[in-house]
């Protein structure tokens, strides 16, 4: 009986976030990849972010022009917040129609889209009962070329909502082969049966790779999510590393020209997230390629 987080089991759409950066394209093309994979809808977000910085300027304004000032300065003071925010929806709009365009192109004659207000992660976490997987790019508009980092709200996203996340490069390419980061858990064994349960994947070579000192443990855990895998259909090369996860996932990915990283997301205790949670944020922020967390 597959996993009920599998997204497989779960009924929903593939909900592709985008914004201004320069991963819109790219989170629209792997969301378009992933929908027809699965064979789901497909549903397109821009969420209006609030401006920490909106309001301040009246604040400031008001404090400067004192208090025997015209009312009809403040007057236009409001008029110019609502002219931007008018201009900034126009532009999302904008935006959800060129991304509309693009996935018509892959197929998609038909794709929802919406626009909200607030923040990517209140507006994920609403929409998160009726989504199988959520598609967002590794950096938005803020933060896009601040190379090595995440997005600001990349981390909160993956912590946040209970569907698998799919973090996506700039570039997109239908992967060829893809790497499952296995650590010998049983939450690592629960994600190995949530790949081979979902149809997104079958057909693409996969590569096991545990990183560590190899045990008797764990070399039962490996042959025991192969075999799941293969019994799903997978060609499946397992690996085992020396060294740290940051440093030798990359080198193997590298080398073996994986084009998607697959691996679980942070702990829920706090122990766990320290040791789990660190991992994988520093994975998300020094792959060269795309990356689905696992939920």
């Amino acid at each position: 009986m597959p996993n009920p987080q599998t997204p497989q089991a779960t009924s929903g759409k593939v909900l592709a976030c985008i914004d201004h950066s320069p991963y819109a394209g790219s989170v629209c093309d792997f969301a378009a990849w992933s929908a027809q994979r699965m064979d789901v809808p497909l549903s397109l977000l821009h969420v209006l972010d609030p401006d920490p910085a909106k309001g301040q300027g009246h604040q400031n304004l008001t404090g400067a022009i004192g208090l025997g000032a015209k009312s009809d300065l403040l007057e236009e003071l409001t008029a110019l917040d609502e002219q931007r925010a008018r201009l900034v929806m126009e532009r999302g709009k904008h935006l959800l129609h060129e991304a509309r365009t693009r996935v018509a192109h892959a197929g998609f004659a038909h794709v929802e889209v919406r626009q909200r207000h607030g923040t990517l992660v209140d507006a994920v976490l609403t929409l998160d009962a009726e989504t199988r997987l959520v598609v967002v790019g590794k950096r938005g508009a803020a933060s896009a070329s601040a190379h090595g980092h995440l997005g600001q709200h990349v981390e909160r996203v993956i912590q946040a909502v209970s569907k698998p996340i799919l973090v996506a490069q700039q570039v997109f390419a239908p992967p060829q082969a893809i790497l499952l980061a296995f650590d010998g858990s049983a939450t690592a064994l629960k994600g190995v049966e949530m790949v081979a349960a979902s149809p997104l994947f079958r057909g693409i070579p996969c590569h096991l790779v545990y990183v560590g000192q190899s045990t008797p443990e764990i070399e039962r855990e490996m042959n025991r999510a192969q075999s799941i895998l293969e019994s799903a259909g997978f060609e499946v090369r397992g690996a085992v590393l020396e060294g740290h996860p940051e440093d030798a996932l990359p080198t193997y990915e590298a080398r073996e020209k994986v084009d998607l990283l697959i691996m679980g997301a942070y702990g829920h205790s706090r122990i766990r997230r320290m040791i789990v949670g660190s991992t994988t944020t520093a994975m998300l922020r020094t792959s060269r390629i795309s990356v689905m967390v696992l939920r």
